[in-house]
């Protein structure tokens, strides 16, 4: 079996988890989120902790570890949540959030408007910062690539959109 999916998830005060019919419930406190479970993959629920378990076929026993790792990213996101944080860097970029919309002002000849997805809230608090926070990982994580999909950061003057802890590595002008 894999290594991931013998680790227990703890489960905190304040989270229930049920499972039903291939689908595991997590409700907490900031939101509820589900995992669909894959076909010979079991979550058994007790003391204070959930623990994965697949029969004994390969290809089953991988994805025990993969809904493990949901299910604690589950667990994280609805008790703590998670935050992405993007920095604009380059003259005249700017981010603004208005009507459920990210307005980015990143050099391109039109403003780019961005709908933000239910669950997710964005805010810029300053002109070049943008701070992504929601209860799922993986739609706070695509929401950030996306946005920062129309600017990549560029290797000459590190111009565009880029994560607040990325380092840009600066190639070295073309020389005569």
């Amino acid at each position: 079996m894999s290594r991931v999916a013998k680790m227990p998830v703890v489960i905190p005060a304040g989270v229930t988890i049920t499972s039903d019919a291939g689908v595991v419930t997590i409700k907490g406190a900031k939101a509820s989120q589900t995992v669909a479970l894959g076909h010979g993959v079991v979550v058994e629920i007790g003391n204070g902790e959930a623990v994965v378990s697949a029969d004994s076929i390969k290809s089953n026993a991988m994805q025990a570890g993969t809904i493990r790792a949901l299910l604690n990213n589950a667990v994280v996101g609805v008790t703590k949540g998670y935050e992405r944080k993007l920095q604009l860097v380059g003259v005249g970029y700017r981010a603004s959030v208005a009507n459920n919309k990210v307005n980015l002002s990143v050099g391109l000849s039109h403003p780019v408007e961005h709908p933000i997805p239910a669950g997710i809230s964005v805010v810029c608090p300053t002109q070049t910062d943008i701070v992504i926070t929601g209860p799922s990982k993986h739609m706070v994580g695509q929401l950030a690539a996306q946005l920062r999909s129309y600017r990549p950061p560029e290797p000459y003057k590190g111009k565009g959109v880029r994560y607040s802890d990325e380092k840009v590595v600066l190639k070295e002008a073309k020389k005569k």
